[in-house]
């Protein structure tokens, strides 16, 4: 494809934002995930169209073009007043244990399995939510999947 991807980027940020807007002032609990899995399913529109994105943003060469651990991965929206204070970072991962992290205020995770058996820390196609203070070595299994997510203020701590 080519290009810079301004087209990609524009429409992948508005498609954020219509989930971020939805979400804005709501607590970052597992409870939230019933939610989001209510209103954007997966299979639903705007769950794929933010799949497709993702999938377009990669093939350009814009999103998950860092790479350690056989993790390809990146911040591609700084937390902000667009995504209600949300930052945006988006993983491939294949048959992985990650790094151990901490949430401070919490993690919200769309999990998009490009392989279909794939899960993330055992949960196929959807949304995953952690609580603030939560930690995890998050884990994909059954083959490849990408793993959107939206931390509040950016937010993350790596331990050793």
């Amino acid at each position: 494809m080519g290009g810079n991807g301004t087209g990609t980027r524009e429409r992948f940020a508005g498609l954020i934002m219509q989930v971020t807007d939805a979400i804005a002032g709501r607590p970052v609990e597992p409870a939230l995930a019933d939610f989001l899995d209510a209103r954007f399913p997966a299979g639903g529109a705007t769950f794929e169209a933010i799949r497709a994105a993702c999938h377009q943003a990669i093939e350009e060469g814009w999103m998950c073009s860092r790479e350690a651990g056989g993790i390809r991965f990146g911040r591609v929206i700084p937390a902000g007043e667009d995504t209600a204070g949300f930052s945006v970072d988006v993983v491939r991962m294949e048959e992985v244990v990650g790094p151990h992290h901490r949430h401070p205020r919490g993690e919200i995770d769309m999990i998009m399995p490009i392989d279909p058996e794939a899960r993330f820390d055992g949960r196929g196609a959807g949304w995953l939510v952690y609580g603030p203070d939560s930690a995890h070595r998050p884990t994909v299994t059954g083959g490849a999947a990408l793993i959107l997510y939206l931390l509040p203020g950016g937010e993350i701590e790596f331990t050793r």
